[in-house]
């Protein structure tokens, strides 16, 4: 669980920086907004995203549900619904990624390719396919 705290820390103290600097700089459509709020701050769903993604499991739907709400709700007793945590993974993606970008490591040069072989296109097709004119044959595909 100390993981998790430290996560939380260094979530918070990123997103007590970054939301006065990101709603100073939104642009206003004119229109009154209202700003529903939420009983979890941004940097709790920041907090439970990346819990997820280091935790293995597959779907963000079993593991908030089978998991996170069942064992972990007394570190975050004003958990909302499934529904709702979908709504504001959406409205914390800004902060989520800014906090991410600088927090990514240096590409290894390690790259994996898929081999598959991808036909151009339909052979019924091949007359008006403007992308590949000139290449695509029948019978041609990505690999040749």
């Amino acid at each position: 669980m100390d993981s998790l705290d430290a996560i939380y820390v260094d979530v918070d103290d990123f997103c007590l920086f970054f939301e006065p600097q990101w709603l100073k700089h939104l642009i206003a459509s004119g229109e009154k907004q209202h700003i529903k709020l939420s009983r979890l701050a941004s940097s709790e769903v920041m907090t439970i995203l990346i819990a997820f993604h280091q935790s293995g499991y597959r779907d963000f739907k079993t593991y908030y549900t089978k998991f996170f709400c069942q064992y972990w709700r007394h570190y975050f007793p004003d958990l909302v619904s499934y529904t709702r945590m979908l709504k504001l993974l959406q409205a914390t993606l800004p902060a989520l990624c800014s906090y991410l970008k600088p927090r990514f490591d240096k590409p290894t040069g390690i790259v994996f390719i898929d081999s598959t072989s991808l036909k151009v296109c339909h052979n019924m097709r091949i007359p008006r396919h403007q992308v590949f004119a000139g290449e695509a044959k029948r019978g041609k595909g990505t690999m040749g």
